[in-house]
């Protein structure tokens, strides 16, 4: 009987630093209670057999790769971009560590997510993880060198915890932080009903660069903050300090301005401005609010971070 190996990472949310953080700015990360399993059999053909399972069970990709596909790094126009993104990622791997093509006759992969993958809680940095799990290379160097982005995603994937993560010379750096707020029973987070892409959001956020050094400051500092703060009211006055200084960078009006003007709270964008989960601190709870506008989605603290 092959053995099958298996590999767990978890998802994420960035609470504060959606953007500066490519620029070094400190960001506050936390895991999520939901994440994305990957698990590996030895197979024969030398290809992979790759199958990806969302959160109910359907099938949300499915295809061969080629073991030459990905040392020669082949893509092809009539395949989707799904498998040219794999293709990606398996070639880097397969240059930090060739050995499981070199030494192997083919694999069937499957992988699991435990979220709807529209969520976007980390479809891709839980992959890439569980990939550099499997194959004991560096994570973040695989992410750097095939799909990009700043790495606070792969930090959360293989961190337990709350974390601050910051980049300094490209070079990752993170720690482990206490922040388990006394006023979570206020916080929920909500989703929006539609997907964002994450480079896409990147790409643009990079075209409006402007200078950003005093954001970097001014962002750098509520993060340290935020993890300080005992009073709900406290922290959502710092997270609507941090929507508005994002809104000047981003040259983007805020989530609650365009979609929640008359709801009494505060409305936080978490990682790309527009789509996937924002984060609602309110003195009362909020459900019937977002679920009256056809957001039903809604999660509590407890619900969702780890």
């Amino acid at each position: 009987m092959m053995e099958t190996k298996k590999f767990y990472s978890n998802g994420k949310l960035l609470v504060t630093g959606e953007y500066v953080v490519l620029d070094g700015a400190k960001a506050l990360a936390v895991p999520t209670k939901f994440g994305q399993t990957l698990e590996i059999k030895d197979d024969t053909g030398f290809v992979f057999h790759w199958t990806s399972y969302d959160k109910d069970l359907s099938i949300w990709f499915q295809d061969i790769i080629t073991f030459q596909e990905i040392i020669s790094k082949t893509k092809s126009e009539t395949s989707s971009s799904i498998k040219n993104k794999l293709i990606d990622i398996l070639h880097q791997a397969y240059k930090q560590n060739p050995s499981f093509i070199d030494k192997a006759k083919g694999y069937d992969v499957k992988t699991h997510l435990t979220f709807p993958r529209l969520w976007g809680l980390g479809t891709s940095s839980t992959l890439i993880n569980n990939i550099a799990q499997w194959l004991e290379i560096d994570a973040f160097e695989l992410l750097r060198k095939s799909f990009g982005g700043s790495g606070y995603d792969v930090a959360c994937a293989q961190t337990d915890a709350p974390i601050i993560y910051h980049l300094e010379d490209e070079k990752p750096f993170f720690e482990k932080v206490d922040f388990n707020p006394a006023f979570k029973e206020n916080i929920h987070f909500v989703y929006l009903n539609q997907k964002q892409s994450s480079s896409a959001a990147i790409a643009n956020y990079l075209a409006k660069h402007h200078h950003v050094d005093k954001t970097i400051a001014k962002i750098s500092a509520i993060t340290n903050e935020a993890i300080t703060i005992n009073e709900g009211r406290d922290f959502a006055l710092l997270m609507e300090k941090h929507q508005a200084i994002m809104s000047d960078v981003l040259e983007t009006e805020t989530v609650k301005e365009r979609l929640f003007p008359d709801l009494k709270g505060v409305v936080k964008s978490l990682g790309a401005w527009g789509g996937d989960f924002v984060m609602v601190i309110s003195k009362h709870n909020p459900k019937d609010y977002f679920i009256e506008r056809g957001y039903t989605t809604i999660l509590s603290y407890e619900e969702m971070v780890l």
